[in-house]
């Protein structure tokens, strides 16, 4: 779909003729004639590009610009006449991303629209590339649950959180039975089927607020809160019993059932975090 820009300007005979020569172009464009209009559109229409001359009729081009910065995910490109009133620092300080004078040559606009276009792409992929990093460092490649180090840091927040609002938390420690036996006869590969599997038996099994996590090897922690003793215990159980329920059919054609144990544990007022993992783990 073409990018989309928005051009703002009080003479609409400039107006008119950005935006034809921008439709010529191949962009998508839509038109303002002040800066409260600007802002409705952008509140209806996602926009990846305002163009706004500086000086108009009540909100001027930076406080527009002011405005969409706080507000929209669009750049902005400020338009003005030869003047000591504004500023390139001015503009590029109320968040703007290019400043061109009048009279404007289309040619330059454009070669400054590609420009504004072209950082706007690598900020966008930039940023999806943090995110998945972010998500990479905290997740298990293979079961795509959380992994230990996230775990710790979670538990710390959740510890916090049920000493300031008195409220129940409960950790589960779970180990798959004579995984290495199985590991050993059937072979790593069918080994990690198990893992995944059992990754989204547990997943299935939680709310929304509930997180679980690869703690290492065969060994999953799942983090409970709002949850008392009685009803991780229920949860535990839900588990077992759905893991119980399936069947693993090695590469040689052999079907096994696996079971799981589970240690349960509420969390005590002034626990160390240390003797709370530990004594799920007994």
């Amino acid at each position: 779909m073409p990018d989309h820009i928005l051009i703002v300007d009080d003479d609409a005979t400039i107006r008119d003729s950005i935006e034809e020569f921008l439709r010529i172009s191949r962009f998508r464009t839509s038109t303002a004639g002040n800066g409260e209009e600007a802002l409705q559109i952008l509140k209806d229409t996602p926009v990846d590009i305002v163009i706004t001359d500086i000086m108009m009729e009540g909100m001027d081009g930076l406080e527009l610009t002011d405005n969409i910065k706080r507000d929209f995910d669009a750049d902005v490109i400020v338009i003005t006449g030869y003047s000591v009133d504004y500023s390139y620092e001015a503009a590029i300080s109320k968040g703007a991303s290019d400043f061109i004078f009048k009279p404007v040559r289309f040619e330059e606009l454009l070669l400054r629209i590609k420009r504004v276009l072209k950082e706007r792409r690598l900020a966008k992929d930039r940023a999806q590339m943090l995110i998945k990093l972010k998500q990479l460092a905290i997740t298990d490649g293979l079961t795509k649950l959380y992994n230990s180090r996230y775990f710790y840091s979670q538990l710390e927040m959740e510890i916090d959180r049920m000493n300031r609002y008195n409220h129940p938390l409960s950790l589960l420690i779970l180990d798959i039975d004579n995984f290495k036996i199985y590991n050993d006869t059937y072979g790593h590969l069918d080994g990690d089927k198990v893992l995944v599997r059992l990754g989204d038996t547990i997943r299935n099994c939680l709310r929304t607020m509930d997180t679980a996590y690869r703690y290492g090897g065969e060994e999953f922690t799942v983090l409970l809160p709002e949850t008392n003793v009685d009803e991780a215990v229920t949860v535990a159980q839900r588990i077992q019993a759905r893991l119980a329920a399936e069947k693993f059919v090695s590469a040689g054609g052999i079907a096994n059932t696996i079971t799981l144990s589970v240690g349960v544990t509420e969390y005590l007022p002034k626990d160390e975090l240390t003797s709370f993992i530990a004594r799920a783990d007994k």
